[in-house]
């Protein structure tokens, strides 16, 4: 059961990555140096440093503010095209490193799809429909939305691992669905 917790708080943990590269590893960081919830192997072990934590909490701070300006976001989505990615291999890694049948090259990339998938469809998908849709001005309500939905996957994927794999078999059913009726409506309107 130790093996599946630990895939599914990786999987949990990149997938918040590709919405915000800090959020989780801030959480990782700070629970494995205060809780008995998460305990990180080496390399992993230099997140729980003051150093890192320090650093984790000023670029946390940095790109929630940078996300919610008009403009600033979209350079922000450009910058965050390299780092979410790296973030959520890191904590694909750090999570499934307890997991001995996890190659580490494996876990990288698993974490970098994932992580990356997600930014994706946030940058490429998400953010320019809200963007079109609304003059720009949604673009704040849903980067709080995601920094929300980041910091309560992170916080799943710690705690509650298999919870958390229930959560995001929910969310890929709905996205599935939702994706399902969009050619269905633009068919309809021609």
């Amino acid at each position: 059961m130790d093996a599946l917790a630990n895939l599914l708080a990786a999987f949990g943990l990149s997938a918040s990555a590709g919405l915000n590269a800090y959020i989780p590893l801030l959480i990782v960081a700070l629970a494995a140096r205060f809780t008995n919830w998460f305990n990180l192997q080496q390399p992993y072990d230099t997140l729980e440093s003051w150093w890192v934590i320090g650093a984790l909490a000023i670029l946390s701070i940095i790109e929630f503010f940078a996300d919610k300006v008009p403009a600033v976001n979209h350079a922000n989505d450009l910058i965050q095209t390299f780092i979410r990615p790296a973030s959520g291999a890191v904590l694909f890694a750090a999570s499934a490193g307890a997991v001995n049948d996890v190659s580490p090259i494996l876990a990288l990339i698993a974490g970098l799809l994932v992580a990356g998938s997600v930014h994706g469809l946030k940058s490429g998908v998400v953010r320019p429909a809200v963007t079109a849709t609304t003059g720009g001005i949604g673009n704040t309500p849903v980067s709080i939305l995601e920094d929300a939905l980041a910091t309560f996957l992170s916080i799943l994927a710690v705690v509650l691992p298999i919870v958390l794999g229930v959560v995001l078999l929910l969310l890929a059913a709905v996205f599935l669905w939702w994706l399902g009726r969009r050619p269905r409506r633009h068919l309809a309107a021609s």
